[in-house]
């Protein structure tokens, strides 16, 4: 019986050891189990807010598109087609229905500035040569 009770506390201490190499496993493996959700959250979060954003931007094209294209059909294509013919005044006014207030346009030869100040709108007529 003494043989016995002589190696009890090295199996105690074995399973000791076991159990705390159990305890340490368990508590890592959870611990990797919340960083991971931790990280799939933050990706889903991400996807979300980059899929409002992508939506948002699609919006406001379609706006400026819808807006745009009502500019075009209140002043008219004919309207438009007779401006663009017409001299740096007409392009100017044309312009500026579309609601461009600063822009330089040129076809390499006449340049046509224009830019709307406090006190009125500016034009810039070609250069001569």
């Amino acid at each position: 019986m003494q043989t016995h009770l002589h190696h009890t506390p090295r199996v105690f201490y074995c399973v000791v050891a076991e159990l705390k190499a159990e305890a340490a496993r368990i508590e890592t493996n959870a611990e990797l189990d919340c960083q991971t959700r931790a990280r799939e959250a933050e990706i889903q979060f991400l996807k979300e807010q980059n899929e409002l954003e992508t939506s948002r931007a699609r919006e406001l094209g379609n706006i400026e598109v819808e807006k745009f294209s009502k500019t075009v059909d209140c002043i008219g294509q004919s309207t438009i087609s007779t401006i663009a013919k017409a001299g740096p005044q007409a392009k100017m006014q044309l312009l500026q229905g579309l609601g461009i207030q600063n822009t330089l346009i040129t076809d390499g030869k006449t340049p046509l500035n224009v830019y709307q100040a406090s006190q009125g709108t500016l034009l810039s007529p070609p250069l001569a040569h």
